[in-house]
């Protein structure tokens, strides 16, 4: 089983150092344009007092181009600044979470099939994909504002606080008001977001099932029931998202009332000590204004707080996954085996509470042929997955090359294997990348690949070669051109031990012939594992072993078995004679 780290703690400090550190001297240039940007608010309200007091109450007229070029100025500093500092946190931004989105996937790479059973893939993808733009989403919010507000905020009281101490004090008579309310509002919202995103998580899951799915639903008539059961789980995510958005606004809006009363408190205070003459029209209109441009800073720092807390609630749910550990590690040996005899010795599996084998034991010697046969459900897959390390036994012992599997780093084990599907993988890419991955062949060893595996007989009529797209999981293809584009990447990944998982299960009488004729080719002096259904593609083998239960009940060639008469000469009797 995958096990789980304990929760993540010190978020912030985490997020630092794994993706922010590298930035640090383009956001040490943007936090001082930042500043400057909103220092320049603080500046122009302070502008207004000689532009009353000196222009238009006094009547300076040569004072009007002095502080007119000085405002001008400010305007333009802001315009510089705001430029200059956006694309320079942009840039920080993008970075982060591409870091944070591609070690996120390399990490997912790395655990084991338990995770896999509980983590469906569309999941996955919101976690790759969805909370990382949550975070992203706050984080642009945080970049291109929060340092410019909260400098403009400060400086703009400071200007309040230099006209007059009392006048202030009267603006905020209502800020009390708003300690309780955004506490409460945050706790609400920290809960609320990660339901919010497990809804998202199930929307994601049910629409790669479903697009996945769509021939079994248009064939059995489903449309109207995975469409109503899609309804559902979005009508659930807009109710809980438009609940989150109105306790979002909440704080902005108690802002909005506080300032409201703030503002008649300085008009009370401070309208009544201008018209007496003891303060200049100049003064109030300066602290009015560094009072109404505070007004917006604050209001958006306000709304960050249920932001902040949305996307510490993402960034938890990513952390969880970088701290899930796998439970099947690497070991020391980073060798390859001196032989590829492959070995179960007494090997016991279970699946949680389901038992899968019993005590299996046989040989596949080097070199050689080996085939699974057997019902379904008998373990043989399992077999696969034990000698490729995905998961381990519970006891018993697995070895290639009499050396046990897992004393090998995972991924000089790995490297042995050659495997073909009777589903072969294919990825959106063209023909040439799903025989190639990464383009590291010569063009001779990847035309003799093409042509071993039968494939250069559908792709020389192509227009476009091997540079033909593929389509989303090989949907461009037949089921026998899939199945030779796999074999001809096993042939150019030409490794000492190959598995063979059903290759050829799906496939009509035609495009069998042309994938056995290949996968003989391929087999040819390599240490060889089989799985198959179709009895007639294993006759050659040089051992034929029959599971059941998990269990090997018998073993030997082929006319071996059929002279012992038991269950595999009862299996042949079933598929041949049945006919």
């Amino acid at each position: 089983m995958t096990r789980r780290a304990d929760p993540p703690r010190g978020l912030i400090g985490r997020l630092w150092r794994d993706y922010l550190r590298p930035h640090t001297g383009r956001m040490g240039v943007a936090m001082v344009l930042m500043v400057i940007e909103g220092s320049t608010l603080a500046i122009l309200s302070w502008m207004l007092k000689p532009l009353f007091d000196r222009v238009f109450v006094g009547g300076d007229g040569s004072a009007i181009w002095w502080v007119g070029g000085v405002i001008f100025s400010l305007f333009l500093i802001r315009a510089t600044t705001l430029v200059i500092t956006r694309s320079l946190l942009t840039s920080v931004q993008q970075g982060v979470a591409v870091s944070m989105q591609t070690d996120l996937l390399r990490h997912i790479l790395t655990l084991d099939g338990s995770f896999y059973q509980t983590n469906p893939p569309g999941a996955l993808i919101e976690r790759i994909q969805g909370d990382t733009l949550a975070i992203q989403g706050v984080w642009t919010t945080f970049i291109s504002g929060a340092g410019r507000d909260a400098v403009a905020l400060i400086s703009l009281f400071g200007v309040a606080i230099a006209i007059d101490p009392w006048w202030t004090l009267a603006a905020l008579i209502g800020a009390p008001l708003l300690i309780l309310p955004t506490f409460l509002v945050q706790r609400y919202i920290r809960r609320r977001t990660r339901q919010v995103r497990m809804e998202a998580s199930r929307r994601a899951t049910r629409l790669d099932e479903v697009l996945h799915g769509i021939t079994a639903i248009r064939l059995n008539g489903m449309e109207a029931y995975q469409t109503a059961r899609f309804s559902r789980i979005v009508e659930a995510l807009r109710q809980r998202e438009t609940k989150m958005a109105a306790m979002k606004a909440l704080i902005p809006a108690l802002i909005d009332i506080v300032t409201g009363l703030g503002f008649i408190g300085v008009l009370a205070l401070g309208g009544a000590q201008v018209m007496s003459g003891e303060r200049s029209v100049g003064d109030f209109m300066s602290f009015f204004t560094a009072l109404s441009l505070a007004f917006q800073p604050l209001r958006r720092l306000g709304g960050l707080a249920g932001g902040w807390q949305a996307a510490m609630t993402s960034l938890e749910r990513i952390y969880e996954i970088v701290d899930t550990r796998p439970s099947i590690g690497s070991g020391p040996r980073t060798d390859p085996p001196a032989d590829t005899t492959i070995r179960f010795e007494d090997v016991w599996l279970s699946y949680g509470e389901q038992p899968v084998l019993h005590g299996l034991t046989f040989t596949a010697e080097a070199g050689k042929t080996t085939a699974l046969v057997g019902p379904s459900g008998a373990g043989k897959s399992t077999v696969f997955n034990l000698l490729a390390r995905m998961v381990d036994p519970n006891r018993g012992e697995v070895s290639l090359g009499g050396v046990p599997v897992a004393e090998f780093d995972l991924a000089t084990l790995r490297d042995q294997f050659s495997v073909v599907t009777q589903d072969s993988a294919l990825f959106d890419e063209t023909l040439r990348e799903n025989i190639d991955p990464g383009g590291m062949a010569d063009g001779d060893g990847l035309r003799r690949a093409v042509v071993a595996a039968h494939v250069a007989e559908f792709t020389d009529d192509l227009p476009l070669a091997l540079d033909t797209p593929a389509g989303p999981r090989g949907s461009a293809l037949s089921g026998g051109q899939r199945q030779r584009i796999g074999i001809a990447r096993a042939i150019l990944r030409d490794r000492p031990v190959l598995l063979l998982d059903e290759a050829t299960s799906a496939l009509d009488a035609a495009s069998e012939r042309l994938v056995q004729e290949a996968l003989e080719e391929l087999s040819a002096g390599r240490t060889t594992l089989i799985i198959a259904h179709r009895l007639s593609t294993i006759r050659a083998a040089d051992l034929i072993v029959v599971m059941e239960a998990g269990r090997v009940v018998e073993q030997g060639s082929h006319d071996q078995l059929m002279e012992l008469g038991g269950a595999y000469a009862a299996l042949v009797r079933l598929q041949f004679e049945g006919k």
